[in-house]
């Protein structure tokens, strides 16, 4: 049902502002998924972009269809996204970028995360990425610390709306993914040259685009918990991603 915003008052006093205030300050990305939240955005948008702007913010519309809060001071405080994190979300920006992706409603699985990242960098870049103080002779266990990392970012990035964590080691992605693909927006091809750019270590966003997000709040907390079983979340063998050949 339609609504009729005519002041921030009437915006503000909607049941659903304060959880969905308090998600866009932590940095949660809103796409049509959340149709509630995506609604109250879109009716009332220009009285939000106003009010954002009174913190130092802009309440960002993307034409993908998903909404953002972009810090442009320093009112609100802000944390860069980590480089491991970066490469898990152009890892996942990949894939949804896939047509195969696609064709399964933007539903992949952990796994294919790790394919696409060994794909993307080769197994000594990205074990030099997650684990760069591993020892030789510790091979196999750091493998399971890699696989933990990008477990980790996986949960960061699902906390912020970039993903949604299904059963059976399954991720949609979600719109605000495209995000990581800015540099190469408009080009002809532009999965092919991101992966280009992952793979030479190029991708660097501009300060006002992932460089800057809200504090995270409760949902980073959240995902800074004891990371000991993370081993099984992603059960790929490095290695074996690395020879090309996709497990069934």
């Amino acid at each position: 049902m339609s609504r009729t915003f005519n002041q921030l008052q009437d915006v503000i006093e909607d049941a659903e502002f304060p959880a969905l205030d308090l998600a866009l300050r932590r940095g949660f990305h809103v796409d049509r998924d959340a149709a509630g939240w995506y609604t109250l955005l879109s009716e009332a948008q220009a009285l939000l972009e106003d009010f954002y702007r009174r913190y130092g913010c802009e309440l960002i519309h993307k034409t993908d269809g998903y909404f953002y809060l972009l810090p442009a001071g320093d009112q609100l405080p802000r944390r860069q996204l980590s480089a491991q994190d970066m490469l898990v979300g152009q890892a996942l920006a990949l894939l949804y970028l896939d047509p195969i992706s696609l064709e399964r409603g933007g539903i992949v699985t952990r796994e294919q995360v790790i394919e696409q990242l060994v794909a993307a960098l080769g197994t000594p870049s990205l074990m030099a990425a997650f684990v760069p103080k591993r020892r030789r002779k510790d091979e196999q266990l750091a493998q399971r610390q890699a696989r933990a990392k990008v477990a980790e970012s996986i949960r960061r990035l699902a906390a912020l709306g970039f993903a949604d964590a299904l059963a059976d080691e399954q991720l949609r992605l979600r719109p605000a993914l495209l995000r990581f693909a800015e540099p190469v927006r408009g080009l002809s091809e532009p999965a092919a040259a991101l992966a280009q750019l992952v793979a030479q270590g190029e991708v660097a966003l501009t300060p006002d685009e992932l460089a800057a997000e809200p504090a995270l709040g409760a949902a980073e907390d959240e995902s800074d918990t004891d990371s000991s079983g993370d081993d099984a979340e992603i059960d790929a063998d490095i290695d074996d991603a690395d020879s090309g050949e996709a497990k069934p």
